[in-house]
C-alpha cells in the first residue's frame, strides 16, 4: 500500500490542547534512518526471532533479509509521534489503540517518516476538562510505502479548562 499525496498543510510540530487537533489536520515528521545494529539490538533483548536476528537465517527466510520487529518499527513510531503529535503539557493517558498492522517489512537503511490524521475529536461525555482524538497514524518508508499504520485513541487536556 503506497502512501496516497496529501493535499492539506501538515504541521511538523504538535499543539499545546485539544482545541488544537481538529478533524483533518494533518502532522508529519522523520525522517529517521533504521539501522542494521539498531534492528539486531533491539531484537535480541524484546524480539529475539531468527528473521530479526541472525541474517544467514533471515536471508533464507520469506523477506530474503534481517527484517525489523514489527515491536520495533512500533517504538520508532512512538518516537516520531512523541515529537510532532503529542500534545504538550495537555497529553493524557491514552486508553489504546485499534487496527494495528505491520503493511510492509523495515529493512536497514530505511527511512522513515510519520503521518498522523485526525480523524475524529470531540469532548468526553463523562470528564469536561479533556477531548478524545482518534487519528491515523502512518509510518511511511523512502519510498513512499506505509509499512505501519494504527488508530490510537489519545485522551487530551481542553485549554480553557486545563487547571495548569
Amino acid at each position: 500500500m503506497n502512501a496516497p499525496a496529501d493535499t492539506k498543510a501538515a504541521r511538523t510540530a504538535p499543539g499545546s490542547h485539544f482545541e488544537d487537533y481538529p478533524v483533518g489536520a494533518v502532522f508529519t515528521g522523520g525522517p529517521i534512518t533504521v539501522s542494521e545494529q539498531e534492528i539486531l539490538d533491539f531484537a535480541r533483548r524484546y524480539d529475539p526471532q531468527p528473521m530479526h536476528i541472525d541474517k544467514e537465517a533471515a536471508g533464507r527466510g520469506s523477506f530474503g533479509s534481517l527484517i525489523a520487529s514489527g515491536w520495533h518499527t512500533g517504538a520508532l513510531m512512538m518516537q516520531l509521534l512523541a515529537k510532532h503529535f503529542v500534545p504538550s503539557p495537555g497529553n493524557l493517558p491514552s486508553p489504546g489503540l485499534d487496527e494495528l498492522r505491520w503493511l510492509r517489512p523495515v529493512r536497514p537503511g530505511d527511512r522513515l517518516s510519520l503521518r498522523a490524521t485526525v480523524l475524529s475529536a470531540r469532548p468526553s461525555r463523562s470528564k469536561p476538562d479533556q477531548g478524545v482524538v482518534v487519528s491515523l497514524v502512518e509510518l511511511i518508508n523512502q519510498n513512499g510505502e506505509i509499512v505501519l499504520a494504527l488508530k490510537p485513541v489519545s485522551l487530551m487536556r481542553r485549554r480553557h479548562l486545563d487547571p495548569r
